[in-house]
Parts: structure tokens; sequence; C-alpha cells
């Protein structure tokens, strides 16, 4: 497994530690096996930011790129006891036609401390466009649950603007195209929305994307962790998954999640107005129908999940943040798939009643 070597000064380390919540980032170099770069360091997540096991953002200083991209994303990934879910969840979305962030597993030292197994994730930015071969677009980042495509809050309080929970990421075509989407899912009547939604989302990746959350049961998923980019070839908008830890199973804080947890239909608003056409609803259920015969599967999934786990298993011992904590890998991997047997036939029965 690849190592990374981030050296930070100590009293820049130590203040990032003290004040957990700065945002601020400080001057670090990071060595590979073959690159010794400057960088700059600082924590990410929010409650990632209290566990003893930090995750890190690192934006890359001299040179500009490293490996094609600007900035990488070191998760912990310490409340997941496989390690594996944000990975095997993208690896996922992947297979079924979503695009979805590159990520490996890291063995990471600072200052010289081993500080154990971290998920490298990619930043979805325009260097993910331009490393995946997509044309140029606008990206939004979906950065709190008031991200719903809804007119109200979750605690259905009316929203000050209607772009609240979203961020900005990449500024390409300079346009209110965002605020078009959240106009004609919030204010159209059925017939004006089923056709006009095709002129602004690409409603088939949509539907996989959707198709992908409710399989893998990330409840954040639906209103938050994901990403809108909007493709400058086609000026449909399209979607991408984003910090999947709690999901196959297993919540946010890797407690146990009931398998029937998350409803066929998922949550938010976009989803409610598509699945109120009865084309966009067959659409939806014959896609659904593919993936559970064919990518959701254990036979499928097995050999995948078993391929990740190879390759941390020489090295969960040695993490420090984890070698106290009861962690048995094959457990978790029957875990998993038992969870998807379990979620499978869930789907398939509720399939058939959804169809009606």
């Amino acid at each position: 497994m690849e190592r990374y070597y981030i050296e930070v000064p100590e009293s820049a380390l130590d203040s990032m530690m003290y004040d957990l919540w700065d945002h601020n980032y400080v001057n670090a170099k990071l060595k590979t096996a073959t690159n010794k770069l400057s960088v700059k360091l600082a924590l990410r997540g929010n409650q990632l930011r209290e566990h003893k096991k930090k995750s890190y953002h690192i934006i890359f200083d001299k040179p500009f790129l490293f490996q094609g991209q600007h900035e990488i994303h070191l998760n912990a990934e310490y409340n997941d006891p496989s390690i594996i879910r944000n990975k095997l969840s993208f690896d996922f979305f992947k297979s079924i036609g979503v695009l979805a962030p590159a990520s490996k597993h890291v063995l990471l030292y600072i200052n010289g401390i081993f500080e154990g197994i971290y998920l490298i994730l990619e930043s979805f930015d325009q260097y993910y466009l331009q490393n995946h071969s997509l044309p140029k677009g606008t990206i939004y980042y979906a950065t709190n649950n008031d991200a719903n495509f809804s007119l109200y809050t979750p605690e259905k309080e009316l929203k000050s603007s209607l772009e609240d929970g979203y961020t900005k990421k990449v500024d390409f075509q300079k346009d209110d195209s965002l605020k078009k989407l959240l106009i004609a899912i919030n204010t159209f009547p059925q017939e004006k929305f089923r056709v006009e939604i095709n002129t602004i989302l690409d409603v088939q990746k949509y539907l996989k994307w959707l198709t992908g959350v409710v399989c893998v049961q990330n409840f954040d998923g639906f209103i938050h962790n994901y990403a809108l980019y909007q493709n400058s070839d086609t000026g449909l908008f399209e979607i991408t998954p984003w910090d999947y830890d709690g999901s196959w199973g297993r919540d946010l804080h890797g407690r146990y999640l009931e398998y029937d947890y998350i409803p066929i239909e998922g949550y938010n608003s976009l989803t409610a107005r598509l699945l109120d056409c009865s084309y966009f609803k067959n659409l939806y259920g014959s896609i659904l129908d593919e993936i559970l015969q064919k990518q959701f599967t254990q036979q499928y999934l097995e050999p995948i999940i078993e391929e990740i786990l190879q390759s941390i298993r020489p090295f969960i011992h040695k993490d420090p943040y984890l070698k106290h904590k009861e962690i048995n890998l094959n457990e978790e991997k029957d875990f998993i798939l038992r969870y998807i047997h379990e979620r499978n036939n869930y789907l398939r029965n509720s399939l058939s009643s959804f169809m009606q």
C-alpha cells in the first residue's frame, strides 16, 4: 500500500489540534515514494474533527497539480468498522453509470508518526472533469441539509434563498441554472414539469444515482452528500455522491441500520416530483430492477469487497487508532454481504407494489 508522509511544524500541528474548528490552512510538506510537494493542510469535516483519528484536507501548492489534482481529502473512516464503505460505495456508483470520485487507501505518517490507514478521495472539481475527459461545467456542492431541492428546510421553515444549502465550487457558465432547476421543481404544474425537467436535468442519470443511494442506504445522501455538475455540452445537470461511510447497513456513527430503514422512493423534493410522473416512475422501476439483478448482488459485489479488504488486512491492527477496537474484517465482510442480500430482497418485494 502506498505511503504518504506529511511534515508540518509542531507548533502549527498543535494549533490545529487545539482549535478544531479553525478552518485556516498551514504550510506542510508531503512526501510519497517518488515526490516531495509543498501543500496546504487543514482538518476537514464537521463531527469528524472531534474523533481521535482526524481527517484532513490537502491543497497542492508547489506543484499546483499532483497526479492531475489540485486538492485531495484524507478520510480517517474512523466510525466505519470495515474502513471500506466509502470506497465500496463509489466503486458501486461507477459500476451503475454514475459519476463518482476516485478513491484509494494509503498509509499516513505525520512528522514520522504512523497515523494509520486513510482513504484518499478525489475532489469533484474542474480537474476531476479534465481527468475523466468530461466537458467543462459549473459545479455546486450540497454543503448542508438545506440542499433538499425544496423551498423549505427539513425543519419546514421557508428558506431565505432558493440556493440555501449549496456552495458553488466551479463557476463556469455564470447563469441561474440552479435557480431554474429549483423553480421548476417547486412551482411547475405536473405536465409542464414532466416536459421541462428534461431540458434542465439528465433524468436517467439522476434516477441511476437515486437507485445507488437507495441500494446502499446512505440516509444523508438525498439532501446533503452530493454535488451537482452542469455538463456544458448537454446543458443538463448530473449528480455525484460524496461521503458515504454511513452505508451498507451502518449509519454515519457505525451503528447497525435496519435493511428496510429507507423506503424504495428515497427522500427529497426532486425525487418526489419525478416519481409522481408515471413515465419517470416506470423508468426508475426498470433501472432499479436491472441493478438489483446485476450489480447490487452478493455475487457481483463479494469479489470487489474482498479485493479492497485484502489491501488493508495486513495493516488493520497496526493502525494506532483501530488496534484497540474490536475489528474483525471477516465478520464485517459477512455483515455487508448479509445486508446486500436482505436489502436486495426488500427492494425486490417493494418494487412489485411500487410499480402498481
